[in-house]
């Protein structure tokens, strides 16, 4: 999917490349639906008292570009700048660190090394999953925000704010609030917390976003989250966790991925679709437990595991040759 810059200001060119950088956390590579993602992490922000999370989306963001510009034409081809594909893991990373970190000028000098770092390891992780035909999705984001946050076990300059306390004993208590309101706010939630904000109306502005994009994106999206939601609550996970969201981001990941990204939309791929959010939440909870001695929280992880498990087969879904699942941009066309 190529795009005319001729028409563009330096300017424009660079503020459209940094809001794709957003949309792309959700496979859009549209401006308006990263502009209006961003509008969404400022108020869920301010709305819970973090403005940190927002400013630091935004110094991700671009750092993540900046790593792809320096080595434009070296490895980091230019047209994944132009889509935004330098960018959707470093604003991931902005939201991460001042959510799980203190605010303090070292970790934001960090928060800088790890986006910029995340262009480069995506590029290193997609040339060792180019012959599986699928590629890195937001595990860069992950990998090295893993990697960091073990360092702020180990360095006072990362000292740990909002990260768990290493424990290896589960003391789920799963009651929570089921009025019909409650449950429409913690589907919203798990919408929002794809960028790790904890709150309903950031969840509207990420509907109303991707709609603007892809009306299918936003109806999986929204269809992900309620899946996630009833399957928790069936299963009966910790209650706390249905009530902030944590349950719904990475099935909304991976109900976009399945469901209109990497397979053209069909009955045949919906169903795949469905199983693939369903699973996604049984990942969710044993990656929770797996993550707990070290206490860190999962962050996209489990979207990554199961999409990549939904893609390797590489069924046919519709009547095209089988898929190179590689590149979602070029999927779709």
């Amino acid at each position: 999917m190529t795009t005319d810059t001729k028409t563009l200001n330096p300017l424009a060119f660079c503020v459209r490349t940094l809001l794709r950088g957003g949309g792309q956390v959700m496979f859009q590579c549209n401006a308006w639906t990263g502009l209006l993602f961003l509008c969404g992490i400022f108020w869920g922000s301010y709305e819970t008292g973090s403005p940190q999370v927002a400013w630091g989306a935004l110094v991700g963001v671009a750092a993540s570009t900046v790593a792809g510009f320096l080595f434009s034409n070296r490895g980091c081809a230019p047209t994944d700048g132009e889509q935004g594909l330098w960018g959707f893991n470093g604003i991931l990373v902005g939201c991460a660190f001042p959510t799980f970190m203190a605010n303090t000028w070292t970790m934001w000098l960090a928060l800088v090394i790890c986006a910029m770092t995340t262009t480069w390891v995506r590029q290193g992780f997609n040339n060792v999953m180019a012959p599986w035909k699928i590629n890195s999705l937001t595990f860069p984001f992950v990998f090295m925000t893993w990697l960091f946050l073990w360092c702020a076990r180990e360095m006072t300059g990362l000292a740990p704010a909002g990260m768990s306390a290493p424990t290896d004993e589960f003391h789920v208590v799963s009651a929570f609030d089921s009025s019909f309101g409650s449950l429409v706010v913690y589907w919203l939630k798990g919408i929002a917390q794809v960028f790790l904000i904890d709150s309903w109306v950031t969840g509207i502005f990420f509907l109303a976003a991707l709609a603007v994009s892809s009306w299918v994106a936003a109806v999986w999206a929204a269809v992900g989250s309620a899946i996630a939601l009833a399957v928790a609550i069936i299963f009966g996970v910790s209650g706390a966790s249905l009530e902030e969201g944590l349950y719904g981001f990475s099935a909304v990941l991976t109900a976009i991925a399945l469901g209109c990204t990497f397979y053209k939309p069909n009955i045949a791929s919906a169903v795949w679709c469905v199983i693939g959010t369903i699973v996604t939440v049984f990942v969710q909870a044993g990656m929770n437990a797996l993550m707990a001695p070290w206490g860190l929280a999962t962050l996209t992880g489990p979207f990554c595991l199961t999409t990549w498990l939904f893609l390797l087969p590489r069924f046919k879904m519709d009547d095209r040759p089988l898929p190179d699942l590689s590149e979602w941009n070029k999927l779709n066309d």
